[in-house]
């Protein structure tokens, strides 16, 4: 079943002054039309209780929600689906736990990744980096940057590999028009709207260099 996926995903982040709901209400109320929620600070009671006024929000203007990793909470919320980040999971078998119907993302660092993932034939998207540094999300993995992207999009056309891929990790707002030249799907983005002076003026910005 294809799904439809935005060129622009916009990810919740734990901070100390602004909770999830308060990012998913000023994303949503800017124009994001597709919320990643990405919470490892919590138990699966305090979990679903956010889910609940995040899905509201998201019901509200139209938004997608996708979970990150926390796939057991999906018959629980009013979420689309899921985003794995282990790039070793089985996605057939999380396929079958979660239905066709759900959207189900997957995240690559090498064009490696993406076969094996493509190969499965589960996996509805891949985020695909880091392009730059990121504190986001810890992680080893050799940065992209603009070059490495390029050479994915080739070696992807090479192997007629067909999915849409998202550049994610340290992308700032100036990279935008420089990444989609790429050949890449889109840009998915977390602390830069998140730490911005004015993430909702941040995000419209980064609407505007993709659509």
């Amino acid at each position: 079943m294809k799904k439809y996926i935005s060129k622009f995903h916009y990810l919740t982040q734990d901070l100390p002054d602004r909770s999830h709901v308060e990012q998913t209400q000023i994303a949503c109320k800017a124009g994001a039309n597709w919320i990643q929620y990405r919470c490892f600070s919590k138990n699966d009671e305090a979990l679903i209780a956010e889910l609940h006024q995040i899905a509201s929000i998201c019901d509200d203007w139209g938004a997608t929600l996708i979970l990150t990793d926390h796939y057991h909470l999906l018959d629980k919320v009013d979420a689309q689906g899921v985003h794995l980040e282990n790039m070793q999971a089985n996605f057939e078998s999380m396929r079958e736990k979660i239905g066709d119907e759900k959207t189900l993302g997957a995240s690559a660092n090498s064009i490696e990744d993406i076969q094996n993932i493509f190969s499965c034939g589960a996996v509805d998207y891949i985020g695909c980096g880091p392009f730059n540094l990121t504190t986001t999300k810890a992680n080893d993995y050799p940065l992209l940057g603009l070059k490495g992207y390029k050479s994915i999009i080739e070696a992807m056309e090479m192997r007629e590999i067909h999915i849409p891929i998202l550049a994610v990790g340290g992308i700032k707002i100036e990279d935008a028009e420089a990444l989609l030249k790429t050949g890449i799907y889109g840009i998915a983005v977390s602390a830069a709207v998140n730490l911005a002076a004015d993430p909702g003026e941040t995000l419209k910005d980064f609407y505007k260099k993709i659509y």
